[in-house]
């Protein structure tokens, strides 16, 4: 096996219409897809650059304050922090910087934990 890319992450959602305010209108994205199954399973997907980030009411897929995270990288970091603030999201931790960049985790209406992110053009490296 050949793996080529990473196809799509998905975060299990309890609530789609509340999880897609959050998404939608705290992180801004733009759904590209919507499927309602006939399960009564609902999936939504946001494409990000080359990557998808899904939402999906699926049985069997349960949010997790524990589980993994996906990373969305932001043009202004200080900026997405604000608005966020602003907008009454709940951070996880951070913000904080690092060597290479800089980074803080909020948590979506489920908990789910999602990183904003913003690589260092420069990153400060240290020397051996």
């Amino acid at each position: 096996m050949k793996i080529q890319e990473i196809a799509f992450t998905c975060y299990p959602v309890t609530d789609m219409e509340r999880a897609r305010s959050f998404y939608e209108g705290a992180l801004g994205l733009k759904a590209t897809m919507d499927h309602k199954m006939d399960d009564g399973a609902h999936w939504v997907e946001y494409d990000i650059g080359e990557g998808t980030l899904a939402i999906g009411s699926v049985t069997g897929m349960n949010p997790s304050q524990e589980g993994c995270s996906a990373a969305l990288e932001v043009d202004d970091f200080d900026a997405a922090i604000a608005e966020l603030k602003e907008a009454g999201v709940v951070f996880n931790f951070g913000p904080i910087e690092t060597p290479v960049c800089h980074m803080a985790f909020v948590r979506d209406p489920d908990g789910n934990s999602i990183g904003i992110h913003k690589r260092k053009s420069n990153p400060d490296f240290a020397s051996e």
